[in-house]
């Protein structure tokens, strides 16, 4: 089943939309990491629906339980727990579901693979699962901080055809939390926040995009051929719901050039090597360059939209849905700490793979320590 993810800090999460509760597991967090609820919870916070007018209404406060794996403020290098109490589901809202397949849901496929499916809130199929990835990220972003001084931060640079100006390697946490839809570029953000308001009234839905920059990444990280860094993050941030597509560096804008443009010449700056440019995206071969990781993550609009749509019943016949709840009109403010949380698990986890490398010298130089 593939409730877990990550090898040596790995996680796995547990519970559905409208069940008791959700929550995450996390096997291997290192011994000694001074970690509080607070600090998971100001991730939770960014991600708990409710938090603005272009976001589901759903009231849920998703305060966090660190319920294991922590003792006196640190974590004890057993398995840490962390459970979120579900307040506010309204099971009665998916009644007709029992029935129908909502289009674009996962209502169907998991009706053909399982023959049985939760049809409250779609149940592990609903974005709500994500809550214990954001918690684990917080965590693991804990983690590199304060060890490596690596740095993740995510926006929203575009909804439908509104695209953020602020280049990526610029855009600053104050920045994206300075306005509902996460967008550094105040102008664009205005627009942004403008339609998603009116497909919201028209019972509609958009989509967009997610830009996040790794900084403070060092050179080395990624395994080669089926775990490299870029199948890694590829895999994690298309794990989240209503992703469609993801890229790195120039991405599919590398087609367009010829090998002479796009590849990127080595420097030496400040007794280091680097790369001049970096249409890369900070990862060649599969393994971090040392320079910065820039990737794209593609959203679709929200499956659930309050207007009538074609379907079928569980016995094939023809039907019509309205779709009924609370839902995100565009999913994208809220993904943004899912991004950066998937981001973060993904590093954690390839940091203490290097670190458990047997070839220490290459775990020496990763870290700037003296070879044994």
């Amino acid at each position: 089943m593939g409730d877990s993810f990550g090898k040596v800090f790995r996680i796995t999460t547990w519970g559905e939309s409208h069940g008791g509760g959700v929550g995450v597991v996390i096997d291997g967090c290192p011994a000694g990491l001074e970690i509080s609820e607070q600090e998971i919870q100001r991730e939770l916070d960014r991600r708990k629906p409710g938090q603005s007018r272009i976001t589901t209404q759903r009231k849920e406060s998703d305060k966090a339980h660190i319920v294991s794996g922590v003792f006196e403020g640190r974590t004890l290098g057993t398995a840490l727990s962390i459970m979120v109490w579900n307040e506010d589901a309204r099971s009665k809202d998916y009644e007709e579901m029992k029935e129908l397949y909502r289009p674009s849901h996962a209502d169907y496929t998991y009706d053909r693979k399982f023959g049985f499916r939760n049809w409250k809130g779609g149940g592990r199929a609903s974005a709500r699962e994500t809550v214990g990835r954001v918690a684990a990220g917080a965590v693991a972003r804990k983690a590199l901080r304060t060890f490596l001084g690596i740095e993740v931060i995510a926006h929203v640079s575009q909804v439908q055809n509104i695209a953020s100006t602020v280049p990526p390697e610029e855009v600053t946490e104050d920045a994206v939390e300075s306005n509902i839809v996460r967008c550094p570029d105040p102008k664009a953000a205005k627009r942004m926040i403008s339609l998603v308001e009116k497909v919201r009234k028209a019972g509609d839905s958009v989509g967009g995009i997610i830009t996040a920059v790794v900084k403070g990444c060092p050179a080395g990280l990624g395994e080669p051929v089926f775990d490299k860094l870029t199948a890694d993050l590829a895999k994690a941030v298309m794990s989240l719901p209503a992703t469609r597509g993801v890229e790195f560096g120039l991405g599919f804008g590398a087609i367009k050039l010829t090998g002479s443009k796009h590849n990127d010449p080595f420097v030496v700056k400040d007794g280091r090597v680097r790369t001049a440019t970096n249409n890369s995206g900070g990862i060649q071969g599969g393994i971090s360059n040392g320079e910065n990781i820039l990737l794209r993550v593609a959203f679709k609009p929200t499956a659930t939209i309050l207007t009538v749509q074609d379907t079928v019943n569980r016995k094939g016949e023809p039907a019509r849905l309205r779709g009924r709840g609370r839902h995100d009109p565009c999913v994208l403010p809220r993904a943004v700490p899912m991004v950066e949380a998937m981001i973060n698990l993904v590093l954690m986890d390839h940091i203490l793979r290097a670190a458990t490398n047997k070839n220490l010298r290459k775990l020496s130089r990763l870290f700037d320590l003296p070879p044994p």
